[in-house]
């Protein structure tokens, strides 16, 4: 189930995560975020977002130009928030 949704399309770096981190203030731990963005460094940018804000990425696809994500709130196990080491 979606909790909000969140259109970011035709938005540029960094702006996706920063409307994403405001959304995700209101929210609160197991609910799921849909975001839609076409900003080509979305992908990277939500994926490094969700690991260092311990928060998961259940799901991402790509829908023509738009990319369209599922993120659940303080989803993420303790070893996928942990940050790697080189």
């Amino acid at each position: 189930m979606i909790d909000f949704q969140l259109n970011c399309e035709g938005m540029n770096c960094p702006m996706p995560i920063v409307e994403l981190t405001k959304a995700a203030r209101l929210l609160e731990a197991g609910q799921r975020i849909e975001v839609k963005a076409t900003d080509l460094a979305f992908r990277p940018d939500l994926q490094a977002w969700a690991r260092r804000m311990g928060h998961a990425v259940e799901s991402f696809e790509e829908q023509d130009a738009v990319q369209v994500a599922v993120v659940c709130l303080g989803g993420a196990s303790q070893t996928d928030a942990a940050p790697q080491s080189s």
